[in-house]
């Protein structure tokens, strides 16, 4: 099978966007994986799905998200500490809905490692992470 320059070009440009898009660089012990992120029907608004893989004991940098957050935990045990709130620790299967701009920090509190599912709404443009001092 012959290919020609200008496909060749194409895929690898491709295929290097798609890996680029699918996971993020690894800091302070924190994966994130993007998995789907597609318009709504709300008008400027996405949502976007994501899992976050946290090494154990490590801790997110205060944030907020441009629109809500659901977080359900695949494996471990996280803590979640909402500006304002009680720290709320869920184990596997368990979820947590995060109110759109409220600043948070999630941390592996468990033994080993910890994934969560994090679905957004959020507004369509904006940088899905604000970082909050």
């Amino acid at each position: 099978m012959k290919f020609n320059g200008k496909i060749a070009a194409v895929l690898l440009i491709a295929s290097a966007g798609l890996s680029m898009h699918a996971a993020h660089a690894q800091q302070n012990g924190i994966q994130r994986t993007d998995l789907v992120q597609n318009d709504i029907s709300a008008p400027g608004r996405e949502v976007l799905q994501v899992r976050v893989d946290f090494q154990p004991g490590a801790v997110s940098i205060k944030h907020s998200h441009p629109g809500e957050e659901v977080a359900y935990v695949l494996k471990g045990t996280l803590e979640y500490q909402l500006e304002g709130g009680q720290p709320v620790t869920l184990n596997e299967g368990e979820s947590l809905f995060i109110p759109a701009g409220v600043a948070h920090v999630a941390k592996n509190v468990g033994d080993g490692e910890a994934s969560e599912l994090a679905t957004y709404v959020v507004e369509k443009g904006s940088p899905l992470v604000v970082p909050v001092k």
